[in-house]
C-alpha cells in the first residue's frame, strides 16, 4: 500500500514539476541588450522639509547623475526636465541608472539643450507586494517627493508644473494611487509609464490592506474615469519571461473609450520585440530606448518641458509602443503631395501590369516610381500589400488623385499606416476605402545609393485567410491540425479557431522549403491576439523549421473571436503549418494563472488529511500514517461539489439576493475567470469550464502537501540528531510538554508580545514551541527503539540459570525491585503521538509562511518602529497562537477519551469546503481557517 502511493504522488510530482519547467525555463532566452553606464553613477539626496523626513525615517529621495553632469547638478540647481522613478517590491532606488543613464547620453548628442532630471526614490526596499501595511506610506511619501522636486525648479523662467512618474512593478500601482488621496492635485502628474506592474489584482493576497489598497484605487479609476481622462497612462507587460508577474495583471481596467489609457506587452512593441522577465524590464536597452525616445518627442522645444497637449501624448506613445510608421514623428503628413516634372521625371515612372511586383534598388542613386491602376482591380481584388526593406523614414505610398498620361500629378500620402516589422516594414490598403484614387504609386527611390527590395502584390481576403480549428486542450498533443499553404503571394492569415481562452497552449510548428534556393526576405510569423496588444514575433529564414510557443495571457471574455496567425511569406515557397496541443505548456499555464491558489489545497490536504488521523484515534486509539491518511483526505469530489452547487445557485437572482442580504463575502472565482466585475459582488462567472480544473488544484496541492511533510519529517529527524546530544535522553510521551499554567502563562506572554511587537512573531514563537515538542518525541522514539533493540542482549548469569525468571514472572513490568521496564506498547504510543504532531506541525507552518512577509518587514524596520502598524495578523491570530500553545500537550490518549473529537472531526469537512469558496483570492483567510480548526481540536484535549 505504501509503495503504491509513493508511486502516485510520485507521479504526480513529476506532472507538477514538468508544469513547473515550462513555467520556469519554457520560454525563449533573454534577448535584451544590457545598458551600461559609461561613467560612475551617483546618487544625490534631495533634503525634504523635516516634518517628511522624521515621518518618513526609513524613504529617501535621490538625483541621479554620473560625470560632468553629477558634478553641475551638485547643488540641485536643475533646468531639466522632471522624471521621477518608483522601484517596486523590495526594489532599490539605482534601478533608475539604467533609465538616467541612456537619457543623459541621448541628451548630450543634441544640440537644443533638451535633457532630463531622473530621479529616485528610495523606498528601503519594501515587501509591499506581499505586505500592504505600507502602500498607503508610500503613496504619501511619494505626494511629498512630487512637491520637493518641483520646488527645486522654483527659480527657473520655464518652471514644469508636473512630473513624469516611471513606476516599476509595485512603484505603478503605487504611481496610480496617488489620485486616491484627497489633497492631491492631478495636475501634478500627466504621464505614468508602468513597468511589469500588476494593476488588476495582487500577485499573492496574504493581507487585507493589500486588497483595501487595490480597491481604493480601483474605485477612483473607474468612478473618476471622467475626472482623469487628461491622465495618460501606459502600462508594459513583460512576457512570458516574467513568471512573477504574468502581463495579464498589467492590463488597465479602465474604461474602452478612454484613449488615454494603453495596456500592452514587450513583444508587441515595434524595436523592441522581446519577452522581459521581472527585472530586465528596467535594464532592456530596447525597452529603455523606446521609453527615452517617446520622453524626447514629448518636450515642447519653446519650454523644454513635457507637453500638456493629450492629444501629442497619445500620438507619440502610440507612434513608439503601440504601431511604428516608419516616419518622423513630428512631421505632419501633407494632405496633397505634388511630383514635379524636375524631381520625378517622366523616365523614372514605370506601370505594373502584373499582379506582383519585386524590385532590387540599384547601388547607385535612382528616382524610381511604380504606378499601380486601380481600375481594373477594385472589383477582383480587396487589398494591396506592399513590404520593403528600406527603413528610411520616409513616405513610400501614396494614392494617386491626378494624372497627367502616365505620370502622377497630385496624391495622398498613404504612407501613415505603415506597420514596423522585425525585418521590414509592411503597408496593408483596403481597395474599397480608395475611391477617389486612380492609382497606387509605390515610391523606390534610392537618393543615398542603399540597396534595399520592394515587394507589392493584390490580395483578395478570402483566399489569403485560411480558418483552422485548434486541436482539444485535453487531445494531449495526438491530434494535429495542419494547414499546407503553397506561397504564391507575401501575407497569409491563419485563423486559430476557437483559440481565446489562458488555458489552451500549443506548439506550432512552421516547416518552410522553396523549390529554387536563393537569397529571400526573412519569414515573420505574428501571433496576433485581436483583443489585446500581446502579439509576439518570430522571424526565421527559408527554407528553416520555426517551433511557436501559442500561448494567451488575456481570455477573450465574449469568446466572439480568436487568436490569428500571420504568416509574411517569401513567394514561391511551400509552408507546412502544424498545431498541436502541448501538455507541458498547459500545465504551465495552469500554474502562472492558478499557482498563487495552491496553498489554499495545500492546507485543505493536510487539514483533511489530520481529520483522517483524528478519526482513527476516535476509533482504535492511534493515528494512521501520515502518507495513509492523506491517501485516504484525496478527495476532490467531496471539495468540489458543494462549492460547484453554490455557484449554480448564486446564478439564480433569489438566492443572490438573500446572500447579499445576509452580508455574506463573495465565493471566490478561480483566477482563470476574466475579471469583468469591479465591485463587491456574490455573482459567479457564467463559465463552468474554471471549476473543472479544480480537482486538478486539489491534487497538485495535496502533491505539495504530501512531499513538503515528507521533507519536514526528513529534516525534523535529521535536526534531532544534531540536538539529542543537548538534551538528556528521555523513555517519557510527556517529554517537552508544559504544566498547564506554564501553557497559561505563555499564552499572556505571546499576546503581550505580539500586541507590541508584530503578531506574526508570536505565531513564529508559538510553531517553534510546538516543533520543539516534535523534536523531543523524535528523540524518545529513537531512545526507546535503541533501548528495545539491546534489551534481549542484557540478560544476567541469575536469569539464565532460572533464579531470575520468577520474578520477572510474576511482575512483568519490574524486575528485581527496579523500575518498570518500558515494552513494546511504550515505543507505540510514542510512535502515535509523533506522527499526531507531525501533521500539526506540517499545518502549522502554513500560517506562519503566510505571515512570514509581515514578520521580514517588521524585522528590517525594527530600527525605526518597534511595533508594526498597521499588523495584518493581529489580534485575529490570538486564537491560533493559543491553540498551537495548547496543543503542545495533546496526545492519543487524551483525544482518544475526548467526548468532542467526533464533533471536530466532523466539522474539518465544512471548513474545507468553505476555505475553498473564500480564500482563493483571498489567501489570507487561510489562517483564519486553520485557527477555527486547531482551537477546536486544543479543545478536545480538554473536554
Amino acid at each position: 500500500m505504501k509503495a503504491t502511493i509513493l508511486a502516485f504522488y510520485g507521479c504526480a510530482l513529476g506532472i507538477l514539476g514538468m508544469g513547473l519547467r515550462e513555467l520556469l525555463l519554457g520560454f525563449e532566452e533573454n534577448r535584451c541588450s544590457m545598458t551600461y553606464m559609461f561613467e560612475y553613477p551617483e546618487y544625490r539626496r534631495v533634503q525634504l522639509p523635516r516634518r517628511v523626513a522624521r515621518q518618513y525615517p526609513a524613504y529617501g529621495l535621490y538625483l541621479y547623475g554620473e560625470g560632468v553632469y553629477a558634478q553641475e547638478t551638485k547643488g540641485l540647481k536643475l533646468s531639466g526636465a522632471p522624471v521621477l522613478f518608483l522601484p517596486g517590491n523590495a526594489g532599490s532606488y539605482k534601478q533608475a541608472r539604467s533609465l538616467g543613464s541612456v537619457a543623459l547620453r541621448k541628451a548630450e548628442g543634441l544640440e537644443s539643450g533638451v535633457h532630463f532630471n531622473v530621479f529616485t526614490i528610495d523606498f528601503n526596499e519594501e515587501l509591499v507586494a506581499l505586505y500592504g501595511g505600507s502602500l498607503l506610506r508610500q503613496t504619501r511619501f511619494l505626494h511629498e517627493s512630487i512637491k520637493a522636486i518641483l520646488r527645486l525648479y522654483k527659480e527657473q523662467p520655464e518652471r514644469p508644473t508636473s512630473v513624469v512618474l516611471v513606476g516599476h512593478s509595485m512603484g505603478g500601482v503605487v504611481a496610480r494611487a496617488l489620485f486616491t488621496l484627497p489633497r492631491f492635485n492631478s495636475r501634478l502628474v500627466s504621464l505614468i509609464i508602468t513597468q511589469a506592474s500588476p494593476h488588476q489584482a495582487p500577485v499573492l493576497p496574504l493581507d487585507p490592506y493589500l486588497l483595501e489598497f487595490y480597491s481604493a484605487v480601483r474605485r477612483r479609476w473607474i468612478a473618476g474615469a471622467q475626472d482623469l481622462r487628461n491622465v495618460t497612462v501606459l502600462s508594459v507587460g513583460g512576457g512570458y519571461r516574467d513568471y512573477q508577474v504574468r502581463s495579464g495583471l498589467t492590463a488597465l481596467r479602465c474604461p474602452v473609450a478612454d484613449p488615454n489609457k494603453l495596456s500592452l506587452v514587450a513583444t508587441a512593441v515595434p524595436r523592441t520585440w522581446v519577452s522581459t522577465d521581472h527585472l530586465s524590464i528596467v535594464w532592456c536597452k530596447e525597452l529603455v530606448l523606446a521609453t527615452v525616445r517617446a520622453f524626447f518627442d514629448l518636450i515642447e522645444p519653446d519650454t523644454g518641458q513635457f507637453t500638456d497637449d493629450t492629444e501629442k501624448r497619445i500620438s507619440v506613445l502610440n507612434y513608439h509602443f503601440i504601431r511604428h510608421p516608419v516616419q518622423m514623428p513630428d512631421e505632419i503628413p501633407e494632405p496633397v503631395v505634388t511630383f514635379t516634372s524636375t524631381e520625378s521625371p517622366p523616365e523614372a515612372w514605370t506601370e505594373v501590369n502584373t499582379l506582383r511586383l519585386f524590385y532590387i534598388a540599384p547601388k547607385e542613386p535612382e528616382v524610381k516610381y511604380f504606378l499601380f491602376a486601380l481600375s481594373s482591380r477594385r472589383k477582383a481584388y480587396s487589398h494591396f500589400h506592399c513590404r520593403s526593406s528600406n527603413l528610411e523614414m520616409t513616405s513610400w505610398l501614396y494614392g494617386c488623385t491626378e494624372m497627367n498620361g502616365s505620370v502622377c500629378q497630385q496624391a495622398m500620402d498613404l504612407s501613415w499606416g505603415t506597420e514596423l516589422l522585425p525585418s521590414y516594414k509592411a503597408l496593408t490598403v483596403r481597395v474599397r476605402e480608395l475611391s477617389s484614387v486612380s492609382h497606387l504609386v509605390i515610391s523606390a527611390s534610392n537618393p543615398s545609393g542603399n540597396q534595399f527590395v520592394i515587394e507589392c502584390e493584390w490580395q483578395r481576403e478570402e483566399s489569403q485567410t485560411i480558418p483552422v480549428p485548434v486541436p482539444h486542450v485535453l487531445s494531449f498533443g495526438l491530434t494535429v491540425s495542419d494547414v499546407t499553404i503553397n506561397s504564391s503571394g507575401l501575407l497569409h492569415t491563419i485563423q486559430l479557431q476557437h483559440f481565446h481562452q489562458v488555458y489552451q497552449a500549443f506548439r506550432i510548428t512552421v516547416l518552410s522549403q522553396c523549390r529554387v534556393s536563393k537569397d529571400r526576405s526573412a519569414s515573420v510569423y505574428r501571433l496576433k491576439v485581436p483583443w489585446f496588444r500581446e502579439d509576439s514575433f518570430t522571424t526565421a529564414s527559408t527554407p528553416s523549421v520555426t517551433e511557436i510557443s501559442g500561448m494567451l495571457h488575456t481570455s477573450r471574455p465574449d469568446n466572439t473571436s480568436s487568436a490569428l496567425l500571420l504568416l509574411h511569406t517569401a513567394p514561391n515557397c511551400q509552408y507546412k503549418v502544424s498545431i498541436r496541443t502541448s501538455f507541458p505548456k498547459v500545465l504551465g499555464q495552469v500554474l502562472r494563472f492558478c499557482g498563487p491558489v495552491l496553498p489554499v489545497y495545500m492546507a485543505v490536504s493536510l487539514l483533511l488529511s489530520l481529520g483522517v488521523q483524528l478519526g482513527s484515534v476516535s476509533r482504535a486509539g492511534r493515528p494512521v500514517g501520515m502518507d495513509t491518511a492523506m491517501s485516504r483526505a484525496l478527495r476532490p469530489h467531496t471539495l468540489e461539489l458543494p462549492v460547484y452547487l453554490l455557484h449554480l445557485l448564486l446564478r439564480q437572482s433569489w438566492f443572490e439576493e438573500v446572500w447579499v442580504s445576509l452580508g455574506l463575502p463573495a465565493v471566490d472565482a478561480l483566477p482563470l475567470t476574466p475579471a469583468t466585475s469591479t465591485t463587491h459582488n456574490a455573482t459567479v462567472p457564467a463559465e463552468d469550464w474554471p471549476r473543472l480544473l479544480a480537482p486538478g488544484l486539489c491534487l497538485l496541492g495535496a502533491t505539495l502537501a504530501f512531499w513538503g511533510s515528507m521533507v519536514m519529517r526528513l529534516g525534523l529527524r535529521l535536526l534531532s540528531l544534531f540536538l539529542a546530544p543537548l538534551h538528556r535522553p528521555s523513555v517519557s510521551r510527556d517529554c517537552g510538554t508544559l504544566l498547564l499554567r506554564t501553557q497559561l502563562l505563555l499564552i499572556l506572554a505571546l499576546g503581550a508580545l505580539g500586541g507590541v511587537t508584530c503578531g506574526a512573531l508570536a505565531v513564529t514563537v508559538a510553531f517553534l514551541l510546538h516543533l520543539y515538542r516534535v523534536l523531543r518525541l523524535q528523540m524518545t522514539e529513537r531512545s526507546l527503539r535503541h533501548v528495545l533493540n539491546l534489551a534481549p542482549q542484557k540478560v544476567s548469569s541469575e536469569t539464565e540459570n532460572g533464579y531470575g525468571a520468577r520474578c520477572c514472572q510474576s511482575r512483568p513490568t519490574e524486575c528485581n525491585g527496579a523500575a518498570p521496564l518500558k515494552t513494546q506498547s511504550a515505543l507505540q504510543e510514542v510512535r502515535d503521538d509523533l506522527q499526531l504532531h507531525l501533521s500539526l506541525s506540517a499545518l502549522l507552518t502554513l500560517p506562519m509562511m503566510l505571515c512570514a512577509p509581515s514578520l521580514i518587514y517588521w524585522s528590517r524596520n525594527l530600527r525605526y518602529a518597534v511595533h508594526l502598524d498597521p499588523d495584518p495578523c493581529w489580534p485575529h491570530t490570538l486564537p491560533l497562537v493559543a491553540a498551537t500553545v495548547l496543543l503542545v500537550n495533546s496526545n492519543t490518549v487524551t483525544l482518544h477519551h475526548s467526548k468532542i473529537l467526533r464533533l471536530t472531526c466532523r466539522l474539518l469537512l465544512p471548513l474545507c469546503i468553505a476555505m475553498v469558496m473564500f480564500s482563493s483570492l483571498h489567501l489570507y483567510r487561510v489562517t483564519h481557517f486553520l485557527s477555527a480548526a486547531l482551537g477546536s481540536l486544543a479543545i478536545s484535549c480538554y473536554l
